[in-house]
């Protein structure tokens, strides 16, 4: 029906086609203006007869950009729809900034971009209000700060989302945005191959090591890759052996068949029920008899500490942490370990050396994600301090011998 070229329809018809669809379609309930693919399905029986009313025939390619229209209109997300998957799955991040302009961070891209785009204020505010009206969340001044996880589903991985109010960051009236989109799929040892972000052979003997019950630890700066390396390596962990991930918010997808959840929350606003912390996590996770342990990223002293309790009792696990390079990390979490819990820095220090056996850190070399070293720990300090053993740099073609486990 619509493989022919349209007989000169306009871009007032095309238009007033999109208006009169979506009014239509405005009463549809609320499940099915939230699945795309009904919505879709809907938009184009609906444009169909639209169509057939004008007398005009429409291209394919046509049919197809006005569909996605309605659906955008109906759906609320405006431009958001166009960036989300299932339209693209080339994007690891969406950004709005207060003054309205709109960015993108491709996967495996080191910074950001700006779009040529600039939506009308109503239009990224109808957005934020379709993505949090599901989870029952909403930001306005008395909760000018919201964090939310969209969950996964048809054609969606997921993601977590933050917003927030113009009261807190000034500007044009716009809402800051920033949506994190999660792996569609769980990241394999193949795939980080594939990005090329170590040789197969390290790749590999890293996979053996985790295995082997290695206690270890992931850094790297922001968006550098840590959660994505974390997820490639688990593939170690043999199957079928109890895993208890805690994260803030859930995003590691580790593909075995038991593997349990915890999810740290913040405090309800206006309400009197406390938040529950990835310390609380850990705690918890100890009373649920974990093989393993999986903690998305340590952020404080007490969720180090909670952590680090449970490996020294042998309960091999990875996690990561924001630092560049081994002997920064000692000292930053021997920092927030005496901030948050006045645990001594000489302590901290050896509760390190007992409770990490290997740190992998992760970074940027030459435009790309990659694997920049790997460190064993040293069981005992040496004069005060970590002692570590580098067994792989960037440029090597394999891994030095692991001998803690």
């Amino acid at each position: 029906m619509w493989t022919q070229l349209a007989a000169g329809i306009s871009d007032e018809q095309r238009k007033q086609l999109v208006e009169d669809a979506a009014k239509a379609l405005q009463n549809l309930p609320l499940d099915e203006l939230r699945d795309r693919a009904k919505l879709a399905l809907k938009s184009q029986q609906q444009l169909a007869r639209l169509v057939t009313g004008l007398g005009v025939v429409v291209q394919a390619e046509d049919m197809n950009a006005l569909v996605q229209q309605v659906v955008a209109r109906l759906g609320g997300l405006g431009f958001f729809h166009d960036l989300l998957p299932p339209q693209r799955d080339d994007l690891s991040e969406i950004a709005v900034t207060p003054d309205g302009s709109v960015w993108i961070l491709k996967k495996g891209a080191p910074r950001f971009e700006a779009l040529p785009i600039k939506p009308a204020r109503e239009e990224v505010w109808r957005g934020v209000e379709a993505l949090l009206a599901p989870l029952g969340r909403a930001v306005n001044e008395a909760t000018p700060s919201v964090d939310a996880k969209l969950p996964r589903g048809a054609n969606f991985s997921g993601a977590r989302i933050k917003v927030l109010h113009p009261c807190i960051v000034p500007g044009e009236g716009f809402p800051s945005v920033n949506i994190r989109l999660y792996e569609a799929r769980p990241v394999t040892p193949e795939q980080l191959i594939a990005w090329g972000m170590a040789p197969e052979g390290v790749i590999r003997a890293l996979v053996e090591m985790v295995g082997r019950t290695a206690r270890i630890l992931i850094i790297g700066g922001t968006a550098t890759g840590k959660t994505t390396f974390l997820s490639g390596i688990s593939a170690g962990i043999p199957r079928g052996e109890r895993v208890v991930k805690i994260e803030d918010p859930e995003e590691i997808w580790i593909d075995h068949p038991h593997v349990v959840t915890i999810e740290a929350r913040p405090a309800p606003p206006g309400s009197s029920i406390p938040s529950y912390t990835v310390k609380n996590g850990v705690d918890d996770a100890m009373r649920m008899s974990p093989r393993w342990l999986i903690v998305g990223e340590v952020r404080t002293g007490d969720a180090a500490m909670s952590l680090f309790r449970a490996q020294m009792s042998d309960h091999p696990g990875l996690s990561t942490f924001h630092a560049e390079g081994p002997e920064e990390t000692v000292f930053r979490l021997s920092v927030i370990m005496f901030a948050d819990l006045q645990v001594q820095m000489p302590a901290a220090r050896a509760i390190f050396a007992q409770a990490v056996d290997a740190v992998i850190q992760v970074g940027w070399a030459e435009g790309k994600r990659a694997l920049l070293g790997v460190w064993e720990t040293g069981r005992e300090l040496q004069q005060g301090e970590v002692v570590f053993r580098r067994l792989y740099a960037r440029g090597d073609a394999m891994l030095q011998p692991f001998t803690r486990r």
